[in-house]
């Protein structure tokens, strides 16, 4: 993957943002000896790709609390920051809707519960009558949607690395061999 290109346009942000850290901004001064951990910014397969199964995992997280989550995911597991919140975008405003409609009929599925057509209109009263019937196979759906994401997507990225790591040396290989 295009880790040389990486390490020249972020190069050691761990202390930029140490000094950054320590410079300003109080609310992150407790923080700052696990901000500035370098794995958290590593680009090595194996914080990157397990950071982009635990964002697309988080992005199925219901609620408006993505960002602090992937923080907090990849602090604790110590996997790249940038990639777990970059991950986590893939739920915007054009994809919220059919994100978590997939998920609710995933979740119907697995449940045993039929699929009710529902509209959605901002206020309590939705949230009393409109959110009752589907809460049990959206929350279901949520969870089995982001195991699977979550795991297919790092799966996925994990194949497609090794794969262009491996192309790359044979043809490194196979250009060294027919010029010599």
């Amino acid at each position: 993957m295009p880790r040389r290109l990486l390490k020249r346009i972020a190069a050691h942000p761990h202390l930029h943002l140490h000094l950054r850290l320590h410079s300003g901004r109080w609310y992150l001064r407790g923080f700052a000896a696990q901000l500035t951990d370098p794995r958290l910014w590593s680009p090595q397969r194996r914080c990157v790709t397990a950071a982009f199964g635990a964002g697309l995992a988080i992005s199925f997280v219901p609620l408006p609390v993505h960002v602090p989550l992937a923080v907090l995911v990849a602090i604790v597991w110590r996997i790249n920051l940038p990639t777990t919140i970059a991950a986590t975008w893939i739920v915007n405003p054009f994809t919220i809707v059919p994100m978590y409609y997939a998920a609710y009929r995933l979740g119907a599925a697995i449940t045993g519960v039929s699929p009710r057509p529902f509209g959605f209109r901002m206020g309590f009263e939705w949230l009393e009558r409109g959110l009752g019937p589907i809460w049990k196979p959206f929350l279901v759906g949520c969870l089995a949607a982001a195991i699977l994401c979550g795991a297919l997507g790092w799966l996925g990225l994990e194949l497609i690395w090794r794969w262009r790591v491996v192309n790359r040396r044979y043809r490194v290989r196979r250009a060294d061999s027919t010029a010599g």
